[in-house]
């Protein structure tokens, strides 16, 4: 069965068939693998991450003249499709590459087109290097320990917003010393959060946070007397009375 081989800019809605379909072609599909030295165990290797496909088509006819081995529609004009291809690589198209009746549907750049004539027909014959290219998205960074994101500004990298899903056993003081470094800065944070937060020393698994960038936190949030009072009450065991009892009397005389 004869193989068509295209290109398709979509958003143009341009298609370039090749007029004569190349003898051959090689698509390279890799992952990277990482080589490690450890003592006494020798080297090992570890899957990294994917490397992006590749290929150089070969000895691509562009015809002068039509043979009857072209394919239909086919055009006896070599520079209507080296135009075309040199459009796409200078312009930094990303395009679509196709060969007919195989699972080869790669959205590629085209790196370089070298041509030139051979046998006085005025034929050319290219070859062609494509690239595979991905879309860059907007990075989103995990913060160990949590579901913690970043999402950064993708024009001057700078972080924007970030979540935290609090975690059994997180503190606000722990989360600010986590995404801060500074455990001081818990009071801030809760007024970040002040539509969900009413009491920084009550944080609840499950419960989501915003986490600005250290230089857009506000001022600290306004803690109340009954707060102050919970925050330092203490509880003692008394052994001549065989209960627990509470310390009070330093904040009771700091809310008169």
């Amino acid at each position: 069965m004869r193989r068509i081989i295209s290109f398709l800019e979509p958003a143009a809605g341009k298609e370039l068939i090749l007029p004569v379909t190349p003898a051959s072609y090689e698509w390279t599909h890799s992952n990277r693998v990482e080589t490690i030295q450890l003592d006494q165990l020798g080297e090992i290797n570890l899957p990294g991450g994917r490397l992006m496909g590749s290929c150089t088509l070969s000895d691509v006819l562009f015809p002068a003249q039509l043979y009857p081995f072209c394919n239909l529609g086919a055009v006896a004009n070599p520079y209507v499709y080296l135009e075309q291809l040199e459009r796409w690589s200078d312009g930094k198209k990303p395009v679509r590459w196709l060969v007919s009746g195989t699972p080869t549907n790669a959205l590629v750049l085209i790196e370089s087109v070298n041509y030139g004539e051979r046998d006085g027909t005025n034929d050319i014959y290219a070859s062609i290097t494509l690239r595979q290219y991905t879309v860059p998205e907007t990075p989103v960074l995990a913060i160990s320990g949590g579901d913690a994101q970043t999402s950064r500004d993708a024009g001057t990298g700078a972080a924007s917003t970030r979540t935290y899903t609090v975690q059994t056993g997180d503190t606000l003081s722990g989360i600010s010393r986590k995404f801060y470094g500074d455990s001081s800065l818990a009071y801030r944070l809760a007024a970040a959060n002040s539509s969900s937060i009413k009491n920084p020393n009550l944080i609840y698994p499950g419960q989501v946070l915003t986490i600005p960038p250290k230089d857009q936190l506000p001022a600290a949030m306004q803690v109340s007397a009954s707060v102050k009072t919970a925050t330092a009450t203490k509880t003692v065991y008394s052994k001549e009375d065989k209960v627990w009892k509470v310390q009070l009397a330093k904040e009771q005389a700091a809310m008169r």
